[in-house]
């Protein structure tokens, strides 16, 4: 990972080995299409962010029942999406569903390709077996890329870093290399089930592009009374990541992430030391965090036909006598 300061205000790093140009901090969409937020306000905090060097924005298929991408869609009209780093998520498990799913979020993004489609919510060991399955999300995500649709492929998760270290074995399994990982990385993780000891390291190995989240966790690790949002966001951005996706639903909210970045310096030992010592005591248990302890945020628990069906021939070779 590279860093170098844009035409913008925001430093700007190197996605992984991609080579491309990405903002260290980057919005997330699902903050856009919250019922709070209004239409015109979720794209002033769009062209707003890009105007001040953020490039890189977050979405999902599946956010606000596909309301967070229309919305993002008519943000990028008038030459944003030029400007813009594009990222969106699906959830289909199957061939069939993930290319449904993504022909969708092409259709409400107002795109002919998306940067970086990701596998989303990989959070059960056999989410990357139906991922690479010959019949599988992959396949409809490569052939998509052959076609133009999509420029990079990547896979995001909450619950365990041991799943995301199995995905990537799965991968490797399969000859397939992934473009990005996207995962919790914060002052509470650090301490608790860590993607950032565990999952971190193999990352950097393999010199894929880390997109960091959940630095406060939704205002949830705030509740702590342990570290700052600037801290939080700080402390992210000080770990090898290509970007640090932050929810942002005002223009409060947007100047924070404008501070954060344009104020980060590399984190001293001692500096990092005295953060986690702060959040140990509350992160020991992941209360902070339940994301990773709860099923609260599985979008795709509540919605398993989101996930489509399993292999036909596995149900089959289940019935036979």
């Amino acid at each position: 990972m590279t860093e170098k300061t844009a035409y913008s205000e925001i430093p700007h790093r190197t996605l992984g080995s991609t080579g491309e140009d990405v903002s260290c901090i980057g919005v997330g969409g699902w903050h856009l299409g919250l019922n709070q937020v209004d239409e015109e306000l979720s794209l002033r905090i769009v062209r707003s962010a890009i105007d001040r060097g953020i490039n890189f924005m977050d979405n999902s298929w599946d956010y606000n029942d596909g309301e967070s991408e229309r919305r993002m869609g008519k943000a990028l009209g008038h030459g944003y999406r030029e400007r813009a780093f594009l990222m969106t998520k699906i959830d289909g498990r199957t061939k069939k569903e993930a290319a449904k799913q993504l022909d969708e979020s092409l259709r409400r993004l107002q795109v002919d390709h998306i940067d970086l489609v990701q596998h989303h919510e990989v959070i059960r060991y056999e989410d990357p077996h139906r991922i690479f399955d010959e019949d599988g999300a992959n396949a409809a995500l490569v052939e998509a890329r052959q076609a133009g649709k999509l420029r990079y492929i990547g896979f995001t998760g909450h619950k365990d870093p041991h799943i995301h270290l199995y995905t990537l074995e799965i991968a490797k399994l399969h000859g397939f290399r992934f473009d990005t990982v996207q995962m919790p990385l914060s002052v509470m993780d650090a301490h608790y089930r860590s993607f950032g000891k565990l999952v971190l390291p193999e990352l950097v190995e393999q010199k894929i592009g880390v997109l960091g989240m959940k630095s406060m966790a939704n205002g949830i690790l705030l509740k702590s009374n342990t570290a700052t949002p600037i801290e939080c966001l700080h402390y992210a951005l000080n770990l090898p990541t290509s970007v640090v996706i932050t929810g942002i639903d005002s223009m409060d909210l947007l100047d924070q992430a404008v501070e954060a970045a344009q104020t980060f310096e590399s984190l001293t030992e001692e500096g990092i030391k005295a953060l986690l010592a702060k959040t140990a005591r509350a992160a020991s248990r992941g209360e902070f965090e339940p994301f990773k302890t709860t099923s609260l945020f599985d979008s795709t628990a509540r919605n398993p036909d989101w996930l489509g069906d399993e292999p036909e021939r596995l149900q089959q070779l289940i019935t036979q006598n």
